[in-house]
């Protein structure tokens, strides 16, 4: 242990450093008369300063120790510090009496974080690079059809080839997640969509190979929403749960924005396959660290638990509600096998699809996905070639509509809630809400279609001003799950985002064939949108409806 002693007399200060081999000391001018004590004992994880200071009011620090229960003991909590008697053979006690603060410096800094903060920190940076991986291509794709000599239609296929993996993930993700825990599976899907994505510059040159490379990658992503979902449910309490999921899934808008900012910088300076080799090991990195944590969860609560035993009763009280939620999280994972397969039976499967409303749900999410997901892998392309755009503006351009997605989003919350507020039914605000999601863009996209003369810049305010106002989906559709029925609610979301990612299969590809045969972007990219938006929108104010559904196999 290295020891440094410090005295304060009226002009002068004097630090003296003790060590098993050597001696040091400073002399420093002070004013103040006061003795100081400073005791460094490096741990493994942490460094301890003990402070040693002489007070002149004895009787009321003597005072304070006995409020918090620590005069019979000599040790107690002053202004929130511990404080024990000082060992009167270090000589340095006066007439004064003397007491021992302890301060603690934690390394690394966020080792004191709640366990649970740690989960939702790191499972939204999973997300972030979860759109990093999947919006790379969209950028990609264009110097990788120039070197392979690709068509849009061969392009198309290779952007939609995530979306057979993410389409057939999404079911079994939620069975996994259930089954295992969400926090095995987001690591081993984390892992397995970094690797496919490593993989995609050796297997470029073989067809099937980037195939199913790109598989992998929509597998391992798909089932990441779920297993988030489950991971949330198990470790954030109630009150905190709508945060959670706001920070969570909000990191894909973020990966989206980040991987269209830094891929073109990427692929004009290093080529196109850094994007995927720095991509993919950035996912190897997130696994590296996500392990990491789950290892120190064990000698985290060891510790926690040896500094709770210091501290007062006041602490203690927490301390003992901290293990009541653990013990609780901890039983909610005692689910066996054959309870969850008699929960699965128990699912009113056919009731689901008897209802009118449910139906609306589903066309709705194939109708609004169609739109997101086609604009997702051929915006960049459309900027590119249609308005004469550089790689690195298209990209940049393109980072518009999920960026204005945040603001939109926020807005749209806040519209929806004031209107159920207002006693407006929910039904109506939920088909307002989507009714906008849909006409917006739809508007947007019948204006950039005509020959207006517009310029390039009005086409791109145009475009970002539609896509971003979809966003009132987030109030409208995806809030309506919930509305009919809180009990199947997950369920729903797995039958409607299952069809929802059709479009990224067959939307994608379809986009791509249109474009080789008609060579007209408002053929291709947003006629079938159009299409889409406009008849999604009169379903869903036909059929749409947020009143609780019983979901009876009786009925």
């Amino acid at each position: 242990m290295a020891k440094f002693t410090t005295r304060l007399d009226n002009n002068f200060c004097f630090l003296s450093h003790n060590t098993s081999t050597s001696q040091s000391s400073i002399l420093l001018n002070r004013t103040s008369r006061k003795n100081l004590q400073l005791q460094l004992s490096p741990s493994k994880h942490r460094f301890n300063f003990k402070v040693l200071c002489s007070i002149k009011e004895k009787e009321n620090v003597k005072g304070e120790i006995e409020k918090v229960g620590g005069g019979a003991s000599g040790g107690g909590l002053v202004n929130g510090v511990l404080v024990e008697e000082l060992d009167r053979k270090t000589g340095l006690g006066r007439e004064n009496a003397s007491k021992e603060a302890g301060f603690d410096l934690v390394w690394p800094p966020w080792k004191n974080i709640p366990q649970r903060y740690k989960l939702i920190g790191t499972t939204s940076l999973a997300f972030v690079i979860c759109n990093m991986d999947k919006v790379n291509l969209s950028v990609a794709i264009i110097p990788m059809s120039h070197q392979f000599g690709w068509n849009s239609s061969v392009a198309g296929v290779v952007q939609s080839s995530f979306f057979w993996g993410y389409a057939l993930s999404q079911l079994p993700g939620g069975w996994l997640s259930k089954l295992f825990g969400g926090r095995k599976v987001l690591e081993i899907g984390v892992l397995a969509w970094s690797l496919a994505t490593a993989l995609v510059p050796v297997l470029a040159g073989f067809m099937p190979g980037l195939l199913l490379s790109r598989v992998l990658v929509g597998i391992g992503e798909g089932v990441s929403p779920s297993a988030a979902t489950d991971l949330i449910a198990r470790s954030i309490p109630l009150e905190e749960r709508s945060r959670a999921v706001s920070f969570v899934f909000g990191g894909l808008s973020v990966g989206s924005v980040t991987g269209l900012l830094v891929a073109p910088t990427l692929i004009q300076n290093l080529g196109w396959e850094s994007v995927f080799y720095l991509f993919g090991l950035l996912g190897m990195w997130w696994y590296l660290g996500f392990h990491f944590l789950g290892e120190g969860r064990a000698s985290d609560a060891v510790e926690v638990e040896h500094v709770a035993s210091l501290q007062c009763a006041i602490l203690r009280k927490s301390w003992n509600n901290s293990l009541e939620e653990l013990a609780e999280t901890k039983t909610s994972w005692s689910n066996t096998l054959e309870e969850l397969r008699a929960s699965l039976k128990d699912v009113p499967w056919k009731a689901f699809f008897r209802r009118p409303a449910v139906w609306a749900m589903i066309y709705a999410h194939f109708c609004g996905s169609w739109g997101h997901y086609t604009c997702l892998s051929w915006l960049p392309t459309f900027f590119s070639e249609e308005l004469n755009l550089n790689l690195r503006e298209a990209a940049w351009v393109s980072i518009l509509p999920p960026l204005a997605s945040v603001f939109v989003t926020s807005i749209a919350a806040q519209f929806a809630d004031n209107l159920i507020a207002n006693g407006v039914e929910t039904t109506t605000v939920r088909k307002i809400c989507q009714a906008i999601s849909f006409l917006s863009p739809a508007t947007c996209m019948i204006l950039s279609s005509l020959d207006l003369g517009l310029q390039p810049w009005e086409i791109v305010g145009i475009l970002s001003c539609g896509l971003a106002l979809s966003s009132f989906a987030l109030s409208g559709l995806y809030c309506t799950h919930q509305d009919i029925s809180p009990e199947y609610a997950s369920i729903l979301l797995g039958i409607t985002n299952t069809v929802g990612a059709v479009p990224g299969i067959v939307g994608v590809a379809l986009t791509g064939f249109l474009l080789d045969s008609t060579h007209s972007w408002s053929m291709s990219l947003f006629a079938p949108s159009i299409f889409f938006y406009l008849t999604g929108t009169i379903v869903w104010l036909a059929f749409a409806s947020s009143k609780p559904q019983s979901f009876s196999e009786s009925d």
